[in-house]
C-alpha cells in the first residue's frame, strides 16, 4: 500500500514567504500552457533508505516556491502525489519534512508516471517510468556531473604542471574537448527531440554567441558591437511567451539579469527597455502579468535614487490604463495613488512650491529663494538623526564655494521651540515652519514619511538629487557641477 494523501491546502507558500505584492496572486492560480489531459496528475515515488515520513512537492513561481501536494511515505520509501486537475508544466521540487530537496523534476504533458531511487545517490539512481522527458533530463544531468568529475581531475592536475607547458596544453585541450562533448550532448536532444519541455529548458539557458567581433584602430575588439549584439540577441532562445518557464528557476533569473545588469542603469533605458519587453510577453497572458508584476513591484521598492520614475512609468501605462486586466479596482487604486504621490518629486521635475512661515511670522516661498544650488531638508526637533544631519549640513554649508544654499523645514508645532532651536545650532540658512503654510500640506507635495529628509535642487529648482544624507550629497554635487562647466565631458 503506497503512502496515504494528506489534504492538500488549496495553497500554501514551500517554504514558507509570502509575496507581499498582493496582485501577484492571481498568476498562481491559472496557466494556459501545456496543461495535459483532464485527467488529473498521479506520480508514484519510490526512495529506499528514505526517512522521512512526509514529502513534498512543489513548483517554482518567478523566485518562489509553492506547495503543490503533499503525502505520507511509507516504511518502503513509498509515497504518491495524486489529483484530479492537470499540474501546470514546469520543474517541480520534491522534497522532505524539513524542506530538504530530494531532487528536481519535470512536469509537463505526461502526469502519470513512476520514480524509483535510492537516498544514497537519488541522482545517480533515480530512474522513470512513463516520462520521457525526466528520462532525457536526469540522463543529461548524470552525463553532466560525470564529465565534469572528469574536468575537475584534469583541473587539479594543471597545478602540478606548470613547469611543463607541453602537458599543460595537452590537458587543456582534453577539458575544452570535454566541455564540446556537454555541448553536443545538449544539442542532441534539442535536435533529436524539437517538442520536448527539457529543449525549451535546453535552449532558454543558452546565451548569445558573438562571432566575427570588429576590431577598432587599436586592434582590440569593439566593446561597444559585443555588448549591443548581446543585448540584442539575449531573448533570442528564450521563448517568454512559454507561460512554464515561469515555473522554472530560469525565468526570474533572465529576467532579473537582464533589467539589473545587462541594460544601462538609467530610468530613461529601463522604462524603453520595459515596454519592449512587455511587447515579447504579450502573445502570453501568464508571463505578460507576471513581467508587469515584477517590473512594477522592482521598481515601486527600489533603493536607487530616480528609480521611482520607471514604478510611476509601469503604474501609467499598465495599470491606469487596463491592461493589468487581472488586478481588481482595489489594487490599482492603491498603485495609482502611490504613483501621483511620487510624481511631482521625480528626479528633473520642478520641485513643488512651498510657501511657509519664516521665524518672523512672514511667508516664504521656496521658488523665490536665488541660488545655484539649494537643498531642502525635512527634519524634526527631537529626532536624534535630524540633529546628527544638521550638524552635518551645517559644516558643508558653512564650508562650500558652490552657492549652496539651505532651506530647512522644522516639522514642529511648537514655534517657541523651533526658535530656541535655530539659536542654539546658530542656524543661519532659510528658516521655515511646516505647519504654517499656504501651499498644500508637505508630507503630500514631498511624500515625507520619515526625517530628515533631504532634496537637492539646481538653479531652476529642478530636482537633481533626494533622499541621499549631507554625506552622499557633497560628492555627488561636486560631481554634478563639475559635468555642468563648459568643456566638461
Amino acid at each position: 500500500m503506497w503512502g496515504k494523501k494528506y489534504i492538500k491546502p488549496k495553497l500554501q507558500i514551500f517554504p514558507i514567504n509570502l509575496i507581499s505584492f498582493i496582485s501577484l496572486i492571481p498568476l498562481l492560480l491559472y496557466s494556459n500552457h501545456s496543461i495535459a489531459s483532464s485527467d488529473g496528475y498521479k506520480i508514484k515515488i519510490q526512495i529506499s533508505g528514505i526517512a522521512d515520513s512526509v514529502c513534498y512537492l512543489a513548483n517554482y513561481f518567478g523566485d518562489k516556491t509553492y506547495l503543490a501536494d503533499t503525502s505520507f511515505v511509507d516504511k518502503k520509501g513509498r509515497f504518491v502525489f495524486e489529483g484530479d486537475s492537470a499540474l501546470p508544466g514546469g520543474i517541480y521540487i520534491v522534497a522532505g519534512q524539513s524542506n530538504n530537496r530530494l531532487f528536481e523534476m519535470i512536469i509537463d504533458k505526461e502526469q502519470k508516471f513512476e520514480v524509483t531511487s535510492d537516498i544514497s545517490d537519488i541522482s545517480g539512481k533515480i530512474k522513470f517510468k512513463g516520462s520521457n522527458d525526466n528520462t532525457l533530463f536526469f540522463n543529461y544531468i548524470n552525463f553532466n556531473t560525470a564529465k565534469h568529475k572528469e574536468i575537475e581531475s584534469l583541473k587539479k592536475s594543471l597545478s602540478k604542471l606548470k613547469e611543463q607547458p607541453d602537458s599543460l596544453a595537452a590537458i587543456n585541450y582534453l577539458i575544452d574537448e570535454l566541455n564540446k562533448e556537454l555541448g553536443y550532448y545538449k544539442l542532441k536532444i534539442i535536435e533529436e527531440h524539437p517538442e520536448s519541455f527539457v529543449t525549451v529548458i535546453f535552449k532558454a539557458m543558452k546565451e548569445p554567441e558573438i562571432k566575427d567581433v570588429p576590431l577598432l584602430e587599436n586592434g582590440r575588439e569593439d566593446s561597444v558591437y559585443v555588448y549591443q549584439y548581446y543585448k540584442q540577441h539575449y531573448w533570442d532562445d528564450f521563448d517568454v511567451s512559454d507561460d512554464r518557464l515561469l515555473r522554472t528557476p530560469m525565468f526570474h533569473r533572465k529576467l532579473e539579469q537582464y533589467f539589473t545588469k545587462v541594460l544601462y542603469q538609467h530610468p530613461d533605458t529601463i522604462v524603453k527597455d520595459a515596454d519592449i519587453f512587455m511587447v515579447k510577453t504579450r502573445p502570453n497572458k501568464e508571463t505578460f502579468k507576471y513581467a508587469v508584476w515584477y517590473l512594477t513591484y522592482k521598481y515601486e521598492t527600489s533603493k536607487i535614487m530616480g528609480f521611482d520614475e520607471i514604478f510611476v512609468h509601469m503604474v501609467d501605462n499598465y495599470y491606469a490604463k487596463g491592461e493589468a486586466y487581472w488586478a481588481d479596482s482595489s489594487v490599482v487604486k492603491s498603485l495609482t495613488k502611490r504613483a501621483d504621490a511620487l510624481r511631482s518629486i521625480l528626479i528633473r521635475k520642478t520641485a513643488p512650491e512651498l510657501i511657509l512661515i519664516d521665524t518672523n511670522g512672514a511667508f516664504f516661498s521656496l521658488h523665490h529663494v536665488p541660488a545655484q544650488y539649494m537643498v531642502v531638508m525635512f527634519y524634526e526637533l527631537d529626532c536624534g538623526h535630524c540633529k546628527g544631519e544638521i550638524k552635518e549640513l551645517k559644516a558643508w554649508y558653512e564650508d562650500n564655494d558652490l552657492g549652496l544654499e539651505v532651506f530647512a523645514v522644522c516639522t514642529d508645532t511648537s514655534l517657541t521651540k523651533w526658535k530656541k532651536h535655530i539659536k542654539e545650532y546658530d542656524l543661519s540658512w532659510i528658516n521655515v515652519n511646516g505647519t504654517r503654510s499656504i501651499t498644500s500640506d508637505y508630507h503630500d507635495l514631498y511624500d515625507i514619511r520619515v526625517t530628515p529628509t533631504l532634496f537637492l535642487l539646481d538653479r531652476e529648482k529642478n530636482i537633481i538629487a533626494k533622499r541621499l544624507n549631507t554625506e552622499q550629497l557633497r560628492p555627488f554635487l561636486v560631481n554634478y557641477h563639475k559635468k555642468k562647466q563648459p568643456g566638461s565631458e
